[in-house]
Parts: structure tokens; sequence; C-alpha cells
């Protein structure tokens, strides 16, 4: 693959990217997280600025941006909405064409794809998805790496996302995970299901990577599993729903008995964070041995890195 090609490229979605440029932007991943380990000092982004745009509160992902772009000598520029008038007195697609010509590159973090995807097709600049209601794709490519770094190798492993199918880190997993051969394996109330026309075009990413996909209401599906995921019950967004939503997620809880269904002790457990102890997972798990949601946290911040070395002109 030519790196060249990724220049000037936006990040909506893992659907936009094959395997080979995924497979690139994580073998850079981990080459930059190996260069800030040795204390390697690199300034990349000297003379570049980022405009970081979110309507939803952040903590990984507004730390990740900033501190990999401002690490490299960029300068990020954090814009709320009580900031600029994205949507309000302004259209998005002329905020875009604004920002467009004042940064080199922009991250948009808030509710409608929609959003993120008029700012990538009227800014003239890279555009990366820091979630929308409906994809998270800097968390699924960290989420790889953690299976990575803890198998040496995704291909054939199965990850199990235990919880709410619908919300945007099942879904950036499923895309993600079919690209690139990892078997998985959503664990979810019928209620909660991913929209079928995603997982009919994931199928066939599966069918070209040699991997499974499967949705399915049995916890028992997770026998065999090398990772288990789950996310918050109830999604930003969503509050007004919180005690129906805990109440058809209960059976779901991540904790040490369905670890144990795995049937393997080696088996990892995975974690988008925020976390609410008790809910979506026991405190044991998550603060257990297997848990690997910290690495995650940490890989969100190397993946961010990589993906602006390698889009950004």
């Amino acid at each position: 693959m030519n790196p060249e090609q990724l220049k000037g490229r936006s990040l909506l979605t893992w659907k936009d990217y094959s395997a080979e440029e995924i497979r690139y932007l994580l073998d850079l991943s981990k080459e930059v997280k190996k260069q800030k380990k040795q204390g390697e000092l690199h300034q990349r982004f000297i003379g570049k600025t980022l405009a970081l745009i979110f309507e939803k509160r952040s903590t990984r992902t507004r730390c990740a941006f900033e501190t990999a772009f401002g690490e490299e000598g960029g300068h990020p520029v954090f814009l709320s909405t009580q900031d600029i008038q994205l949507g309000a007195k302004e259209s998005v697609e002329d905020t875009a064409r604004v920002l467009g010509r004042m940064f080199d590159a922009i991250e948009f973090r808030g509710f409608k794809q929609e959003t993120v995807e008029k700012l990538a097709a009227y800014s003239g600049v890279p555009v990366y998805n820091g979630l929308t209601d409906v994809f998270h794709p800097t968390q699924a490519i960290a989420d790889i790496m953690t299976l990575e770094e803890a198998f040496g190798t995704s291909r054939g492993k199965k990850l199990c996302f235990v919880g709410d199918g619908r919300n945007n880190v099942a879904r950036s997993l499923m895309v993600i995970c079919s690209k690139l051969g990892v078997n998985f394996t959503v664990v979810t109330p019928h209620a909660l299901e991913p929209d079928r026309s995603l997982v009919e075009q994931c199928h066939m990413y599966a069918a070209e990577s040699g991997s499974s996909i499967e949705i399915t209401d049995n916890t028992d599906a997770v026998s065999g599993a090398d990772a288990i995921y789950t996310d918050v019950w109830v999604s930003m967004g969503e509050e007004s729903q919180r005690e129906s939503r805990i109440q058809l997620l209960r059976p779901y809880q991540v904790n040490q008995a369905l670890m144990n269904k795995t049937g393997k002790k080696e088996a990892i457990f995975l974690h988008c964070l925020p976390a609410v102890k008790g809910e979506e997972v026991s405190p044991d798990v998550i603060d257990g041995n297997q848990s690997r949601a910290w690495d995650q946290a940490e890989n969100r911040k190397h993946t961010v890195k990589a993906i602006m070395l390698a889009t950004i002109k």
C-alpha cells in the first residue's frame, strides 16, 4: 500500500477504509506508541492547526486528540457549541468552509453522523469522527490495537460485545472486525439488535476476510471468546430511558461468571469507558487482572496520532 493514498482522507467510518489501509494505521499506531515509550520527541505537526468541535463531553477523545497533536508541535483549538455557531446562526456547511480555510484538520464529536459528513464534504481538509450516535471509529481501532497487544494478532480471534447492540461502539466494532478477519459476536436483547442493513453489509466484509458475524440474545455465545467487551447501558441522550434499559440489560452484566463462560483463563475484558461499575460490569472484572480497559484508554492517543500523521498533508 502507498501511504500517500491516505493523505487528505477523512475518517467518518471504517466502511470507507480497506483492510490493508486499516492494517497500515494499526502498525503505525504501534510504532508511535513505541517512540513515545522510548522517549523519542518528534515535531511532525509544527505549523499545523487542528479544530476540535465538541457537542458532547469527553475525557479520552479530547485528551487523545489534544495531547497527540500537541506533542508533535501542532496547535489544537477546542471549540464547544458555546464557542461557535455550528448549526445555530450559521449552517454546518458554512462553518465547514470557514474552518477549512483556517485549520489543517477538524475533529467532531457530537450527535448526528450527518454533521460530521457535512464537515468532511465542505471543509476541504481531513475530518475525524470522534463519536456520533452512529459510529465511533477512533475507539474501535484502539480496541483492535489492545486486542493485538494481548494476543499478538487479532485475525481469527473471537470478540464478543455484550450489552446494547445498537450503540456506536458495537456498530464500529462490527465494521472493523469484519474487515480485519476478527470473529465478532453481539450478545444483546432482540429489542437492541443492530440494524439489519449494517449487519448484512458486515457479513459481506466478513465473507471476504474469512471471519464471522453473529447476533444473539444468548449469553452462552461467549463460549470460546478471547475478549468480552461492554459499554454503558444508557448512552448520552437516552437518559430518559434509563430505568427500562437497566431492566432489559441486567441479565447481560459482564461479571466473573460471564467471563468464566468463555472457558479461557487468558480471555480479556474490554470497555471504552466511562464505566458504571455495578451496572454493565461488576467492579471485580473491570478492576481485575483480565481487564485491559486502561490499555484501551491509552491506545486512544496512539491510534489518533497515527491517523493524523497518515492523513494530514
